[in-house]
């Protein structure tokens, strides 16, 4: 087994030191994702740059949550879907929706559950997504902008969910409360 150093300021590299001050100003700690990605400054650069393009997309709380959360359980994040369901509760989504994704069960309402078919579709089918179902996508309310921005998402946790299957990162404190195993594990 390969052991990932968890960096901090005093150990990262040079070029990560302001990346890990920025994860810790944005989250009052420094993520064990980000202190793992640190050994890569511009891995750690690029997830951030990601994350916040993402979160200034056009999608709502709900809709962002959808998207993360799908590729989450999808990929079997052990340590995604704990912290994106505490993510989740700060941004004020409702429990129903959270509890749906993680439990692969439907959603509260067919506009989600049509964002979840896309993202699970150009997952699966790694972007090959048939003129049908990106027809159905757009008929659900979505935009061909919003095709486009699930694509961006799913960049952002290739980025996190690989790193953790690979650095085999523990789930932080604040979100160890929200365990999740994949429902054939549960």
């Amino acid at each position: 087994m390969v052991d990932f150093t968890f960096h901090d300021e005093t150990t990262a590299p040079a070029e990560s030191q302001p990346l890990i001050e920025k994860s810790k100003a944005g989250f009052g700690m420094l993520p064990g994702l980000h202190a793992v990605m640190a050994e890569a400054p511009g891995l750690l650069d690029a997830y951030q740059r990601v994350h916040e393009l993402f979160v200034n997309s056009s999608f709502d709380k709900d809709e962002l949550t959808v998207v993360w959360q799908t590729i989450n359980v999808e990929n079997q994040c052990h340590y995604c879907v704990p912290a994106h369901t505490g993510i989740a509760k700060s941004m004020g989504v409702d429990d129903a929706i959270t509890d749906a994704l993680r439990n692969e069960t439907p959603l509260p309402n067919d506009h989600l559950e049509a964002l979840r078919d896309f993202t699970l579709k150009l997952v699966r089918d790694r972007g090959f997504v048939s003129d049908e179902d990106t027809q159905a996508f757009l008929d659900a309310g979505f935009t061909k902008r919003q095709i486009l921005e699930v694509v961006l998402g799913y960049s952002q946790k290739i980025m996190s969910n690989y790193t953790n299957h690979l650095a085999k990162t523990p789930v932080d404190k604040p979100f160890q409360k929200f365990d999740w195993k994949p429902a054939d594990k549960a």
